[in-house]
């Protein structure tokens, strides 16, 4: 299943567009807040090809997709009305435990790759001072420091972008509040010592770069002094009443009680993470690498990331990130332990990779698709983590860097004092993890089910060369000028990875079929309509570069889904002038999507077809 097709279908499964509040992604799955979770064909989707496994936190579904989840996540925002900004309604009644950690979680999903692109700079930055390979006075230092920091210091700013869209507020106006309680003018005020007032009223000094719980707490509240502010004022005085009054009461407010209060938790919050670990660290290290995987399964690891972040801010050491990577060791080394002792060359061949990928900090995979599924070496992954937090317990591994991720890559993070110890100890979690694994055995894979897979799958290739077996020619299903692919705008058409093609600037609106066959597909916005011939051969025609945006404007069906056609039949009519004073691109993709079913597929070498031209000529 591609990956367009597996984004439809998940959409059908979590019970429509209209069940959907919103859809964000983090590295491996795809986080949806639904309307009723209720509707969802848990095990349909569970039963999907490219889809791991599905968890619920919190009122928040997740569906585990694996390293193709971004693509998976473009294709439901391309062919759906769901957007990247949209955030819906509030979820339906949750715990408080649970909201809390929706919020915490939907606000930093967003800017992780930020995080972890800045925190590998700084890791690099600090190996080449560490090996003398950079003087830390140099020029190039100074800006290359600047660079991998930029995140972290106005990281307020970040959270307050991403914390608006969460909780349903401007993104702009929650910027220019953290923009403010960041202001040079200010953190010079707090840094002189001296009392501070605003009005009469106590501003207590507090620094808030780099920090979490202030702003987060700021927008949350700005969110209700917004919609309140909103909903007195009129019409024609929104713009300007709005944001004003919104950013001069949520800024004093922030500076003298919030503010300061968010500072406070995190700095106990800090002080509690060094005394448990400081005092009980041999119990606490052990016991929480042992389990991280268990809430990686939930999804609130990323919960956790302020604390790491705050940690490092107030304490300069974290050690909740080393129990994260001694997980994903663990995870690791227990795939590893499946692919050396499973006689089922797919699956010993998956444990592999997966392996290899829950070492570079992507677990999912390894977790989902064969720890879990065999149950022992998920128990084999736990304990061996839990020999790598003891290791890191007695040696006092902690990280010092938010590095890019919690795997090989990031070993950066624990470049410091414990760094030595820090790349033992996740050796030994995946050796031990290996170890433990593989003694405690799990029931494999049946070969038999493997060979009647192949053996589907040998069939089904059968019938497509059957169906290709003659050569097959397309008409132009539209008039006009002839692109090639390659020259398309959109990378999903012009990289070919949905399949082999050319296209066509259209001088008119009308559509037709380049073949006999039957419309197999014809997307709700009739934007773009799929299309199999008598010979086998798989057509879509996509009209224009993100049309979908248009939701069906400008377009009318002229045939219904399941319908046969002949070549020449009509099938749309766009308006094509419409479409461009849009501002859309109207060019047309005519894609085979069973590209390999064929030997060679002959372009057009003309400049500009009609609808009685050959367009394609694919040969068998």
């Amino acid at each position: 299943m591609n990956h367009k097709d597996l984004g439809i279908k998940i959409i059908e499964l979590v019970g429509g567009e209209d069940n959907v509040q919103s859809v964000i992604h983090c590295m491996t799955r795809l986080r949806f807040n639904l309307r009723d979770n209720k509707k969802v064909k848990r095990s349909e989707l569970e039963n999907l090809d490219g889809v791991m496994g599905t968890n619920i936190s919190g009122s928040q579904f997740q569906i585990i997709i694996g390293n193709d989840v971004p693509k998976v996540y473009k294709e439901i925002i391309n062919n759906t009305k769901l957007s990247e900004d949209s955030n819906g309604e509030k979820s339906g009644s949750s715990n408080v435990i649970s909201a809390i950690f929706d919020v915490i979680s939907g606000v930093f999903t967003p800017i992780l790759p930020a995080i972890a692109g800045a925190g590998m700079i700084k890791g690099i930055l600090a190996i080449l001072a560490t090996f003398g390979w950079l003087d830390a006075a140099s020029q190039t230092y100074i800006i290359l420091n600047a660079i991998g920091d930029g995140a972290f210091y106005f990281l307020p700013i970040l959270l307050a972008v991403s914390a608006a869209r969460k909780f349903g507020s401007n993104p702009y106006i929650a910027a220019t509040i953290a923009a403010a309680i960041l202001h040079p003018t200010l953190t010079t005020l707090f840094n002189a010592g001296e009392p501070i007032s605003f009005i009469g009223l106590p501003v207590i000094a507090a620094v808030y770069s780099s920090t979490v719980i202030p702003i987060i707490l700021s927008i949350w509240i700005a969110s209700y002094v917004e919609r309140f502010v909103d909903k007195f004022t009129h019409s024609s005085l929104k713009l300007i009443v709005v944001p004003t009054l919104t950013i001069l009461f949520v800024v004093p407010v922030t500076l003298m009680t919030v503010g300061p209060l968010g500072v406070i938790l995190g700095d106990y919050l800090s002080s509690g993470l060094g005394f448990l670990f400081e005092d009980y660290g041999f119990i606490a290290m052990v016991l929480l690498a042992g389990t991280f995987s268990l809430i990686i399964m939930t999804g609130m690891h990323y919960a956790l990331v302020p604390i790491m972040i705050n940690n490092l801010t107030v304490k300069g050491i974290d050690y909740l990130m080393p129990a994260m990577f001694l997980a994903n060791m663990g995870q690791a080394g227990a795939a590893f332990a499946v692919f050396l002792k499973s006689r089922n060359k797919k699956f010993k061949s998956l444990s592999l990779t997966v392996s290899i990928t829950a070492l570079m900090g992507i677990t999912e995979p390894a977790m989902y698709g064969v720890n879990v599924r065999l149950k022992k070496p998920f128990v084999g992954a736990l304990l061996g983590a839990a020999v790598g937090g003891l290791y890191y317990a007695i040696t006092g591994v902690a990280a010092y860097i938010l590095g890019g991720s919690a795997g090989l890559p990031g070993v950066t993070s624990f470049i410091g004092p414990t760094f030595v110890h820090a790349l033992i100890g996740l050796a030994v979690a995946f050796f031990a993890a290996t170890i433990i694994s593989y003694l405690l055995g799990f029931e494999d894979v049946p070969v038999e089910a493997s060979v009647e897979n192949e053996e589907v799958t040998k069939t089904e290739e059968a019938v497509a060369v059957t169906k290709a077996d003659t050569d097959s020619v397309l008409i132009s299903p539209l008039k006009g000028e002839v692109v090639k692919l390659s020259e398309v705008s959109d990378p999903t058409f012009s990289s070919e990875v949905m399949g082999e093609g050319i296209a066509v600037r259209p001088v008119d609106g009308r559509v037709v079929s380049p073949v006999n066959g039957v419309v197999t597909t014809l997307f709700k916005t009739k934007h773009a309509i799929g299309i199999t011939s008598e010979e086998g051969v798989e057509i879509l025609i996509h009209v224009g570069i993100d049309t979908v945006q248009l939701e069906g404007k400008y377009f009318e069906a002229l045939v219904a889904q399941g319908e046969s056609v002949l070549a020449g039949q009509p099938l749309l009519e766009v308006d094509i002038e419409g479409i461009k004073k849009e501002g859309f691109d109207t060019v047309t993709p005519v894609i085979i999507t069973n590209t390999t079913s064929f030997a060679k597929i002959n372009k057009t070498n003309m400049a500009a077809v009609t609808h009685n031209d050959v367009l394609l000529h694919l040969e068998a």
